[in-house]
């Protein structure tokens, strides 16, 4: 019998430490259930849609020339600040003086020749009254005169044109600015047969420049002009610059089968950290409001399951115990409940523009947890407007921490990645519809 005793006990022991094993490694002790809960804050709110964008100079002019030739001087590079009529550059005029000076020989031959005819017309004509030539003689004579004339007139128009081109050897800035492009070196030929080509790029004023935004289709019927705007450049990643939508244009871009619409917004750059070409990644504020009531957008989320029974009255509808998820739950027969139709159901636009929309929260109320219907308004996925149905003293439910597994019941937030707001209690963001 002592055998078979040894035997037992062994057993026994081995079945001791792997429960103490389990136990001690691998049991974990159920969380109690917390519900969380916030108090309505008040701030500021905004509706807005994101854009990627260039910035460039509000006025650029692009300086040409009308005649070809090769460079000779030039007076200016890149970054020149330049006043209206300033000489830029000198094309060679070797050529174009050559061409003056023939003409102008020309000219004097016309000039001669004219004389020598109209004496002899003079002449002619003295004769042909008393009656000494013929009429044909008369008529020679006086065609040689005004053939003459018009000799004389050609070649001053020869004159005049040669003289223009002379002078456009010579290239001025036509505005204040500064130079933002040099395409031409001293010695290079330029050739104007079929074009104009160009010589400088002068920007107008770069103190007062423009960000070209591409705004998606899909938002472009919220952007307004006068709306707020705000961006950011990857030079001054921590500087955030503000301007003010000035015009959309009409016509579209697309590419990739994605349909963009030009947005100009006003850029001030008085401290001249804004250059052209910067890529922009652009907030354009459709809508805002400041010192509004605002609750977590995640309490239109939330809906309390069964778990909370033993600790709270819940008045309202519950969903079933797991699906704890942070989203809401169907009514019976399968239909949404409100807080789905509120993102979808647009009602009525008050006086600021706001489309105000019916949703369902849970406001904790000493030991009960009562559904209540609300008013919003805005809503950036971070926080949500009150329009009406809460008090600021309400403590309004938000998400459940604790049960079987530890889970808490949570919403993702807005993105990381937008500049963030101005003012407090609004967060940041993307478009909400």
């Amino acid at each position: 019998m002592k055998p078979n005793l040894k035997k037992i006990l062994i057993i026994v022991a081995v079945l001791i430490a792997i429960v103490l094993i389990w136990f001690i490694f691998f049991h974990k002790k159920e969380v109690p259930v917390t519900l969380q809960t916030e108090k309505p804050t008040t701030g500021y709110i905004a509706q807005s849609v994101t854009a990627t964008g260039k910035i460039e100079p509000v006025d650029t002019v692009t300086v040409g020339t009308q005649i070809s030739g090769i460079i000779k001087y030039l007076y200016v590079d890149f970054n020149s600040k330049v006043k209206k009529g300033e000489l830029l550059a000198e094309l060679d005029k070797t050529l174009l003086q050559a061409t003056l000076d023939q003409f102008k020989g020309n000219l004097q031959n016309t000039q001669s020749q004219l004389a020598f005819a109209k004496n002899n017309f003079e002449r002619q004509n003295l004769l042909f009254k008393t009656d000494a030539i013929s009429k044909a003689d008369y008529d020679s004579a006086l065609n040689t005169y005004d053939a003459a004339k018009a000799g004389v007139k050609s070649a001053e128009a020869q004159v005049r044109s040669a003289e223009k081109n002379l002078s456009y050897a010579d290239i001025y800035s036509p505005i204040d600015g500064v130079v933002l492009n040099r395409s031409i070196s001293v010695g290079q030929t330029v050739a104007a047969s079929f074009s104009t080509p160009t010589l400088f790029i002068i920007a107008k004023d770069i103190t007062k420049m423009e960000v070209q935004a591409n705004v998606d289709e899909a938002d472009i019927g919220d952007v307004k002009a006068g709306n707020r705007s705000a961006f950011t450049v990857d030079a001054f990643i921590n500087d955030q610059f503000g301007g003010t939508v000035e015009d959309i244009r009409l016509h579209p871009s697309v590419s990739a089968n994605v349909v963009t619409y030009t947005t100009i917004i006003n850029a001030p750059n008085n401290d001249m950290k804004l250059k052209p070409g910067m890529t922009a990644n652009i907030v354009i504020y459709t809508k805002e409001v400041n010192n509004a009531m605002l609750i977590p957008a995640k309490a239109l989320a939330f809906v309390p399951d069964s778990s909370l029974m033993k600790d709270y009255e819940i008045v309202g509808k519950v969903a079933h115990k797991g699906k704890r998820k942070g989203t809401a739950t169907t009514a019976a027969g399968g239909s949404p409940t409100a807080n789905q139709i509120s993102h979808t159901a647009k009602s009525r636009t008050d006086t600021s523009g706001v489309n105000k929309q019916r949703a369902l929260i849970w406001v904790l109320d000493g030991k009960k947890l009562v559904q209540k219907r609300i008013t919003i308004g805005l809503n950036d996925n971070t926080h949500v407007e009150v329009l009406s149905g809460l008090a600021t003293t309400d403590l309004v439910a938000t998400g459940i921490t604790g049960g079987p597994n530890g889970i808490a019941a949570t919403t993702p937030g807005a993105s990381p990645f937008l500049p963030a707001r101005r003012g407090g209690g609004g967060g940041a963001g993307g478009r909400t519809r």
